[in-house]
């Protein structure tokens, strides 16, 4: 199946096939005068590298490959911006094989662009941010580099209505909302959450990206970096495979009418968020809940509000309100003051740790892997 295996290393040349070829003069054409041989042709220059300018374009060092010397830019935030938190939402689990966090602080994304599959390596120098990238997709990587750290998003419009939200703003500013222009990479994990726990559904994605996926361009072999497959490799997963994978048949179905359309749904991107709701709920499976969650990595959306979540209400009735048995209609009207900027409210909430005590599980995870 194309894309499936990794490309075959070059064959390292044996000693006696060291030397430099012999050049053949080619056979003269009929014009040419008899004894003629035709003058060699002249090597091609080498490209070099340039040191790439500040908030300029990427640069390419020479004709792009999956190991070749990666493209490189620099971007200067515009404000104070805290890489974990910006890129945290990408992260489906520990062990994600298309994310990783190195101990320097470096961070590490796989996925598959437009233009195809492609590695971002991302890390702080001081007051700007340093972006490599590999691959295919490497181009629309760098270009989509701002959007990514959230350089479209707009901080000061949200306005806090309660002293949590104020102090817990103060005490983060780094927190930005970011846009990764692609639906189809947000939307296909999110299905995977569906009515389980998040243990069952990162296990699931960790064993379909690493089984169907492709390993990832540039020096990622170390880190075990994957990039998922295209919607075609989707399509191609053996039902078997689901079940394996712990994926029962209702999140599958919704997986396979979603890659039959890919192309469609990564239209909303672009879209404003109602129109982009709309288009993903087209679906049947998608709901209010999958497409939120799509729709606040993808688009960027400060007002995408996660309803339909079994603990996400109680939270916010509680760090708002005292009311931790808080259901979505209730938290949509405490969160009524943040209307335009209800998502990033949740987000603050959040990282507020004011969130009420656990009590025993809500929730049996499931294994049909055995049936």
């Amino acid at each position: 199946m194309a894309g499936r295996f990794a490309p075959r290393s070059a064959r390292a040349a044996l000693p006696h096939q060291a030397a430099a070829p012999t050049l053949r003069a080619p056979a003269p054409s009929h014009g040419a005068p008899p004894g003629a041989a035709a003058a060699p042709r002249q090597a091609a220059p080498t490209l070099r590298a340039t040191a790439p300018s500040h908030d300029a374009p990427p640069v390419r060092a020479a004709e792009p490959s999956h190991d070749g010397p990666p493209l490189t830019r620099e971007w200067a935030p515009p404000g104070p911006l805290d890489l974990r938190l910006v890129l945290g939402p990408l992260r489906r689990g520990p062990a994600d094989p298309t994310f990783r966090m190195v101990a320097d602080g470096t961070f590490w994304r796989a996925t598959r662009t437009p233009e195809g599959p492609g590695t971002l390596r991302v890390a702080a120098r001081g007051d700007r941010i340093a972006a490599a990238a590999w691959g295919p997709g490497a181009d629309w990587l760098l270009a989509g580099l701002p959007a990514l750290l959230g350089g479209d998003d707009d901080p000061d419009a949200f306005v806090p209505r309660h002293r949590l939200l104020a102090l817990t703003r103060h005490r983060r500013p780094g927190l930005r909302l970011l846009r990764t222009g692609l639906v189809m990479e947000s939307l296909i994990p999110s299905i995977l959450e569906q009515k389980v726990t998040t243990d069952e559904a990162y296990r699931a994605w960790r064993h379909l990206v690493r089984r169907f996926g492709t390993p990832a361009p540039g020096p990622t072999a170390d880190l075990g970096l994957h990039v998922m497959p295209d919607p075609r490799g989707w399509a191609m997963i053996p039902s078997w495979e689901w079940h394996r994978a712990n994926v029962d048949a209702k999140r599958s179905s919704t997986i396979l009418r979603a890659v039959r359309v890919a192309r469609r749904l990564e239209e909303a991107a672009t879209m404003n968020l109602p129109e982009a709701l709309t288009r993903l709920e087209l679906i049947p499976g998608i709901g209010p809940w999958t497409s939120a969650e799509t729709l606040q990595r993808s688009n960027g959306a400060p007002d995408a509000v996660t309803v339909g979540d079994l603990h996400l209400p109680g939270i916010v009735g509680h760090a708002l309100a005292d009311h931790r048995d808080a259901d979505d209609e209730e938290m949509l009207t405490l969160l009524t003051p943040y209307e335009g900027q209800r998502h990033r409210a949740t987000r603050l909430i959040l990282l507020s740790g004011h969130t009420p005590k656990r009590r025993s599980p809500r929730m049996t995870p499931g294994d049909i892997t055995h049936l």
